[in-house]
């Protein structure tokens, strides 16, 4: 499931959640519930954090398992 990818990601960039929820301008417990499903992520957050992580939507969502790393 993609949330699990949203947090290896973090973890690979050595970010703790509170970090994320700054980069997005949200609370860290509005972070965690998007970690673990229980708040739907906006699409324009998910953007961000592509565009942060330097990887592509599909990336994300695991439509794919190479990076997609954008240039």
């Amino acid at each position: 499931m993609y949330l699990r990818r949203l947090r290896d990601l973090r973890e690979d960039h050595d970010l703790k959640q509170r970090d994320v929820a700054a980069l997005l301008g949200i609370k860290q417990t509005v972070y965690s519930r998007y970690e673990r499903g229980f708040q739907n992520i906006p699409l324009e957050h998910l953007i961000k954090l592509a565009d942060h992580y330097c990887v592509s939507l599909d990336y994300i969502f695991e439509r794919n398992g190479n990076y997609g790393k954008k240039d």
